[in-house]
């Protein structure tokens, strides 16, 4: 293949990824992982399955982060995951020291590689990785809005009885329990869903959307979502290899924007071969401006708790 996409993190979410790369055949993959053999395992997994589904992708497995040698898009999955009980915020600690580890090797490698951070607490660990990268802001990229915003959809499309492939939705802020969906952007085939549902069904499947991770957590007992997750992931990975100039909701780095400086935080971006090209800014309601700062605040203090550990 023409195009080569590191992931971070041979456990669900790292695994399904690449299973969704290699089998899109959009590059070929490197999974990178501290467990011995996990990696070669799981690559060579999905290798024998590519007879079967159809696509000539490599794939491989390391430990070494010399395999990852120039790929233009690093997959960070690696952390511990969200246990029952177990905030985003709880993983704080843990996973900001294997962050500042992880890109310290993916720049060795791949200094002009595009970061998709996926490792919780998500906002949080893209600061994390934008200062230990030093890489400009633009190729620093957080997933989660293209994740809540795709639970929200599928909420709706089940309320509404509706193709999934019909619905659009949009969600805003951090990737946590002060996440801002958008019902006002919101739509089935062009139809906002504000004149399809009526407030008390849209305030429901809102908070179902904030609450959809430890919905998932509180079902599977023992670990988090990674199906969609990955599938996220993928999708923003796709539009950078292929330059799509595609608009998702990412967490980006803003200065300015939407009222916000010097921090990450979920909002419409532009994506293409570079990474972030353009923050798209729309208008929103004092209220829905409100929310989002509140959720800008709820990231900053978990900024400022990492600064006070010293990670």
């Amino acid at each position: 293949m023409q195009h080569k996409i590191t992931v971070v993190g041979a456990g669900n979410v790292g695994a399904t990824a690449a299973q969704r790369i290699v089998e899109k055949e959009l590059a070929d993959v490197v999974i990178v992982d501290i467990l011995e053999g996990v990696p070669f395992g799981k690559a060579l997994d999905l290798a024998e399955a590519a007879p079967i589904e159809r696509h000539d992708a490599g794939i491989d497995g390391a430990n070494d982060y010399a395999a990852t040698r120039d790929s233009e898009v690093v997959i960070i999955t690696a952390g511990i995951p969200r246990k029952p009980g177990m905030s985003r915020d709880d993983l704080l600690t843990t996973n900001a020291k294997i962050m500042k580890t992880v890109v310290g090797q993916v720049v060795k490698y791949s200094p002009q590689a595009v970061l998709i951070i996926v490792s919780n607490p998500l906002d949080a660990m893209c600061h994390v990785a934008f200062e230990a990268s030093g890489f400009p802001k633009n190729r620093i990229l957080g997933m989660a809005g293209v994740l809540d915003s795709a639970r929200f959809r599928t909420f709706i499309a089940r309320e509404l009885n509706v193709s999934v492939e019909n619905t659009h939705a949009f969600v805003l802020g951090g990737h946590g329990d002060t996440m801002v969906p958008l019902p006002r952007f919101s739509s089935v085939a062009g139809i906002p869903i504000t004149e399809l549902l009526d407030p008390a069904a849209i305030e429901r499947l809102v908070k179902r959307t904030r609450d959809g991770g430890a919905e998932i957590v509180s079902l599977l007992k023992t670990g988090s979502a990674y199906y969609a997750p990955a599938s996220a992931a993928v999708e923003m990975a796709e539009a950078v290899i292929k330059d799509k100039k595609k608009i998702l909701p990412c967490a980006a780095y803003l200065n300015g924007e939407y009222g916000i400086h010097d921090l990450f935080i979920g909002v419409p971006v532009k994506l293409g071969k570079g990474g972030i090209e353009q923050v798209i800014e729309i208008k929103l309601t004092s209220e829905e401006d409100a929310a989002l700062k509140k959720s800008a605040e709820a990231v900053q203090g978990l900024v400022e708790a990492m600064k006070k550990l010293d990670i």
